[in-house]
This record gives C-alpha cells, sequence and structure tokens, in this order.
C-alpha cells in the first residue's frame, strides 16, 4: 500500500514541459540560455548537485538590491516559460532573483524526485553563497506548489533565513491526493511537519478557488507557521493565476518591504568592527 500510494503521489508531483523550453549553449566567458528572448543581464550556471546530476540556474541582478529570491516553481513549468514572471518580480519587487529547473527540467539532468529536488536547492543556495556573497541573513525562499517542498527543506534549516513565501502550497504529496490526519512514512513533501521548524517570516499566498490543491493547505501552513506574516487569501483565485490578481503584486511587495526593513534593522544593531 505505502509503495504503490507514493509511486502516485511522486507521478502526480512532476510532469516536466516535454521538449523542454529552451536549451543551454556555451560561449565565450560563460553560459547562455537558447531559445528565449536573449538577455544580457543573467548570468546562467550548469550546477552539480549531490546526486550527481547538474541543474540550471540563472541569477538575474537587480543594480540596489538588498534582498535575493530564490525561486522553486511549480510542476509542470521550466525556466523558459517562468522568464516573464521572474521580470515582472525583479522590476515590481527590486530584488535579485536566482530561479532554477529541477532534475529532469529543462536543461537540467537527471530525473525528477522528492529527494533530487532538495539536492538541487542546496546547490543552488551553495552558489548564491560563493559566487554572490549572498547570505541567508538577505535571502527569501520562494516556493509555488510543489516549490513549497525544497523551499520548505532549506528553509527548516537556516536559522538566519530573511523570510519564506509559500504560493498555492502543498501540505504534503499524498494530502493533495487523500485528506489523511497524520502523516505517513512513505508520504513525500512532508512540509506539514518541516514548517513547524522554520525561524523566519513566513508569507503564505492561496486561491481560495483553488481545484488542484485545496486552499485548506495554505490555510493549514499559514497556522503552522512560528512567525506568521499577514496571509493573502486571493478570493476566487485558482492554482495557477494567482500572478494575475492585482493584490498579488501589491502584498509581495508589502512583504518585501517589510523584510527588508528587518535585513536593515539588524544590520545597524551588528556589533560593529574595531578599526586600529
Amino acid at each position: 500500500m505505502g509503495n504503490v500510494t507514493s509511486s502516485v503521489a511522486a507521478r502526480l508531483a512532476f510532469f516536466p514541459p516535454e521538449p523542454a523550453t529552451y536549451e543551454v549553449a556555451a560561449e565565450e566567458g560563460g553560459l547562455r540560455m537558447t531559445g528565449v528572448l536573449p538577455d544580457a543581464n543573467v548570468d546562467v550556471h550548469a550546477l552539480p548537485t549531490r546526486a550527481g546530476t547538474r541543474v540550471v540556474a540563472a541569477f538575474w541582478r537587480y543594480p540596489t538590491a538588498r534582498l535575493t529570491l530564490l525561486y522553486s516553481h511549480g510542476n509542470a513549468a521550466d525556466l523558459g516559460q517562468m522568464l516573464g514572471l521572474f521580470m515582472e518580480l525583479r522590476s515590481h519587487l527590486r530584488v535579485n532573483i536566482m530561479c532554477y529547473d529541477y532534475s529532469g527540467y529543462g536543461a537540467s539532468t537527471g530525473k525528477p524526485s522528492e529527494y533530487n529536488t532538495y539536492y538541487d536547492i542546496e546547490a543552488v543556495y551553495d552558489c548564491l553563497k560563493k559566487e554572490y556573497g549572498i547570505g541567508q541573513e538577505d535571502l527569501i525562499l520562494y516556493g509555488q506548489s510543489v516549490g513549497s517542498g525544497p523551499t520548505l527543506h532549506l528553509a527548516s534549516r537556516l536559522e538566519k533565513l530573511r523570510g519564506v513565501v509559500l504560493h498555492s502550497g502543498i501540505l504534503s504529496g499524498i494530502r493533495v491526493l487523500y485528506p489523511v490526519k497524520v502523516t505517513l512514512w512513505f508520504d513525500i513533501f512532508k512540509n506539514i511537519d518541516k514548517i513547524k521548524q522554520v525561524e523566519c517570516p513566513v508569507l503564505v499566498i492561496h486561491g481560495t478557488a483553488d481545484d488542484i490543491v485545496d486552499f485548506s493547505h495554505g490555510k493549514r501552513l499559514w497556522e503552522l507557521a512560528k512567525e506568521k506574516y499577514e496571509p493573502l487569501w486571493v478570493k476566487g483565485g485558482g492554482h495557477c493565476n494567482l500572478e494575475t490578481y492585482p493584490e498579488y503584486i501589491r502584498h509581495l511587495r508589502k512583504f518585501v518591504n517589510a523584510m527588508e526593513k528587518l535585513a536593515k534593522e539588524r544590520a545597524t544593531k551588528a556589533p560593529q568592527t574595531l578599526m586600529i
């Protein structure tokens, strides 16, 4: 029963677009994405993971940004399809954007699985630290739908993380299929347990008419968060259209501004090094 149910949940979790909507080509000085509109402002990476795969990640810097948004997308898109949204978020929120494709998505190698998504986001976070000097104090993790899984996996391990956004997030894989009351050992993406370990402010965004991941998932995730930020319940919103509602970007901007203020306050209170 356990293996069968877990297998069904895993099959429901991952739908990488076929064919991928972009490719990655080597050029002098690095990599570039092909098949999409060229962008001279993006850094493209192919990052090795603990699972032996290589995941494609893209970093857009906003000139005056203090904060960086690490975005884990949903289960049926790749980076090529998400570029428009990323550009809007970068512009409206005035943050750096780091996004990536899970193993088996887009030009990333390997196959998608729960644990591969965990290894994927760990590799991307390591890149942010080593390549860009971005620490967790200036980082917001953003997880959409299945992306809430790797987001909470990493968030539960970072004690000084600035913030978390859960967009149409799931309580767990099995709970999307069946309204079970307890966490089963063979479940996947056990967000219902991991969110209790997150120490930073959590913003939950969910549509009240979501017919893929019931609204109750978002409501419960918000209830379980230690440090709750005012949630956004999008009246009439579905699973894949929340970003089309004007209140989406307004509320997200409000959250980012609040997190930026916290980051500045923390920096001001930090002990100063005595220069001799």
